[in-house]
């Protein structure tokens, strides 16, 4: 009888080639990663130990998840973790100077001319508007150096900025204990809440996408928000920190102003994208802006983010009204505005999501949402008056 032949040995499966996700997200830290969290929890454990008299249980839960929250950031997005260097430099550096004497911020040169909250602002205003005319020139003549330029004045606003708010919030614990409050309370200090997150969302899409050609049209709606906050801060003297009326008085405006303006800079940013899309679409600057499917992209996630923060912010804020009036929702024209906001570009993601929509009609709608954005921040406060008034101009 004739055997049959022997089956082949099957041969042993190679292993498969390694994912780049196979060891885990924490197991790909670096060892700045690691000194980068130690840095956050040390400061926190700092900011407790020399603040603990004027942090409430609130705050301490506020600052101790301030530490995820900005490890993740800095984990992804490794630029943040200089400008928060920077910050902590410069701000510990004031609070130093003024070693607990509010005027001497008149009398010592790094304060009067450089760090004390309101010159630090002004720098900040200065830069954003020498960065804008940067990025232009850049656009238009082509230049990488002019351009590069203008990334760098952003960063450079977004850190003198950021450190005119923490020091800001220092001098009002230096006028009174009673005083002291986070600088998120009155319409100046919001503008400038508005153009930092505004340039940081930019900035994140500037080197997400590498490329610099977006930055002419975001720091166009930046330098007018700055143009609008100098205005009402030299015609009412607005720069001056007052106390907050009562209906401020709240742990809640510590999260839901934040969220809140998360929201408007990631719709801004959106809707001057929009503006370089229709511009392409047109024919004109197509050349030397990004192309459409890029501009198209940074819109969408835009407004993703954007709706993401402002749902949350939306939420915050009425558990806050049920906390100071009885009820989560009563109609004033604050309210109502911001849920035309919300629906506005619920509708918009949901065209684009499940209908397909593209192109310049999505595009028009986020440059026409932003107007319907800005009169809920600000035209409310300048036409219609309600519970929100304390706001007004």
């Amino acid at each position: 009888m004739e055997l049959a032949p022997a089956s082949p040995t099957p041969a042993s499966p190679r292993p498969a080639p390694a994912s780049p996700h196979a060891n885990g997200w924490l197991q790909r830290r670096t060892g700045g990663d690691w000194l980068y969290l130690l840095a956050l929890i040390g400061g926190a454990m700092l900011a407790c130990l020399n603040y603990r008299t004027t942090l409430d249980g609130y705050d301490l839960a506020i600052l101790i998840l301030h530490v995820p929250i900005l490890t993740a950031i800095g984990w992804y997005w490794r630029p943040f973790r200089l400008l928060i260097l920077l910050v902590t430099v410069l701000a510990l550096a004031s609070i130093n100077l003024y070693q607990g004497d509010l005027a001497r911020a008149e009398k010592l040169f790094l304060l009067k001319y450089l760090l004390s909250s309101q010159t630090a602002i002004s720098w900040m205003s200065a830069l954003f508007f020498i960065a804008t005319g940067a990025y232009w020139l850049g656009l238009l003549a082509r230049s990488d150096f002019a351009e590069r330029t203008g990334s760098f004045l952003t960063w450079s606003a977004v850190t003198m900025g950021t450190t005119g708010l923490f020091v800001r919030w220092y001098e009002s614990y230096l006028i009174g204990p009673d005083i002291g409050h986070i600088p998120i309370s009155n319409l100046y200090e919001v503008f400038v809440l508005f153009s930092l997150f505004t340039a940081l969302l930019y900035l994140f899409y500037e080197g997400r996408y590498a490329t610099r050609k977006l930055g002419a049209f975001v720091l166009l709606v930046i330098s007018a928000a700055v143009l609008f906050l100098l205005w009402y801060a030299f015609t009412r003297e607005a720069y001056q920190i007052q106390p907050l009326i009562p209906a401020l008085q709240s742990y809640w405006m510590k999260v839901h102003v934040p969220a809140n303006f998360i929201g408007y800079g990631a719709f801004a940013v959106a809707a001057m994208v929009g503006v370089a899309q229709l511009l392409v679409s047109r024919g004109l600057l197509a050349s030397r802006l990004p192309a459409p499917s890029v501009l198209e992209d940074v819109m969408y996630k835009a407004i993703a983010i954007g709706f993401a923060f402002f749902t949350i912010a939306t939420i915050l804020g009425a558990l806050w009204a049920a906390e100071a009036w009885g009820t989560y929702w009563q109609w004033d024209p604050k309210e109502t505005w911001a849920l035309i906001v919300w629906l506005n570009y619920a509708v918009w993601l949901h065209m684009r999501l499940t209908r397909g929509l593209r192109g310049t009609m999505l595009a028009w709608w986020a440059v026409l949402g932003l107007l319907v954005t800005t009169f809920a921040f600000v035209g409310v406060n300048m036409f219609l008056s309600g519970l929100h008034s304390y706001g007004s101009l």
